[in-house]
């Protein structure tokens, strides 16, 4: 089993990829921020991941570089609820009431996405908000070094 307890920084260049096979790590936004577990990447290979406290894995970040081969972060895809916001003032508002809540989210610029939960299609739907529940890939908006490294 191969054991990952830091990341790649720098981040390898293209050239140093070339010619490696390309095996990804598929996991959900909460497994890219608890950053301890045992996984099969989409190869077959036995991966643990025993990362620093504060570490954020982000989809696309090579996290080992073998001799033959890469494995990239990518991230799954998670039932979220997506939310249309045409204008700005309507984005501030979700936004705000979101991270009240203390909830993650991702943002585009026409939608808002959050988790999938009971509490949040409530509060989409109080505030009269058009809602869809999707299958994507979930990267939450983090806060940067306050709560760890991102590269």
């Amino acid at each position: 089993m191969l054991i990952v307890s830091e990341t790649l920084c720098p981040q390898p260049k293209a050239e140093e990829l070339r010619n490696k096979e390309r095996d990804k790590l598929t996991l959900t936004w909460e497994q890219r921020r608890w950053l301890r577990g045992r996984f099969i990447t989409a190869s077959g290979r036995e991966i643990a991941l025993a990362l620093p406290t504060g570490t954020k894995l982000k989809p696309g970040e090579i996290i080992v570089l073998g001799p033959d081969y890469f494995i990239e972060i990518e991230a799954a895809l998670e039932k979220v609820i997506v939310v249309d916001v045409p204008e700005r003032e309507m984005a501030l508002r979700v936004a705000y009431e979101v991270g009240n809540r203390h909830f993650p989210l991702a943002s585009n610029a026409t939608e808002i996405l959050v988790p999938d939960d009971p509490a949040m299609r409530n509060l989409m739907e109080r505030l009269g908000m058009t809602l869809r529940v999707e299958l994507r890939p979930f990267d939450p908006i983090t806060t940067g070094k306050l709560q760890g490294h991102d590269h």
